[in-house]
């Protein structure tokens, strides 16, 4: 989830609140947003050994 706060744009953890890192543009929250999200399902598609 993206928020503005203080004229910053803040990536966060919808279910934690943790935070992913504080960007200046949208566009730049909006490409770690989509890093994240794609190591999140990597990481559900690694082989269990």
């Amino acid at each position: 989830m993206i928020r503005k706060i203080k004229g910053k744009y803040v990536v966060l953890s919808e279910e934690t609140g943790r935070k992913f890192g504080t960007y200046n543009t949208k566009k730049e929250a909006v490409k770690r947003l989509q890093q994240i999200e794609f190591f999140k399902h990597l990481k559900g598609k690694q082989k269990k050994k």
